[in-house]
């Protein structure tokens, strides 16, 4: 089974967070779900630079004060996922969607009603301890 390393960012305004839905995919099990912006690492980059470079070409947003808040080890029917997650501020709350279908920004209370991804479950439930 394919082990992939990633990483998500919950950037934070005030008291709410981004949350990003997913767009159609061929595994039905993330398809159209919510989760937290990010992606794969490249090749020798840190999860922090990989955090920045995500959300600039995902969202258009500078990140910054990062603080790590938990790593979730899931197992998809098809795939593993190590996902490394950061708390984040951003300098510009405007974003641009080009890899999702939409975003929303939703308190840690709000959130809990999406569809979510199932690793980025443990994700909302450490959120209600921030």
């Amino acid at each position: 089974m394919k082990t992939i390393k990633v990483v998500a960012g919950v950037v934070r305004n005030g008291s709410k967070f981004l949350c990003v839905q997913r767009g159609p995919h061929k595994f039905p099990y993330i398809s159209e779900k919510w989760e937290f912006p990010g992606g794969k690492l490249e090749e020798g980059e840190s999860s922090e630079a990989a955090l920045i470079r995500e959300l600039k070409e995902e969202l258009e947003l500078e990140a910054m004060n990062l603080s790590y808040l938990i790593t979730v080890d899931h197992v998809y029917p098809d795939f593993r996922i190590i996902m490394e997650t950061f708390i984040c501020d951003s300098a510009n709350i405007e974003y641009q969607l080009s890899e999702h279908k939409a975003g929303m920004w939703l308190s840690a209370d709000e959130m809990i009603d999406l569809d979510w991804a199932a690793a980025d479950v443990p994700i909302v439930n450490a959120l209600k301890n921030v």
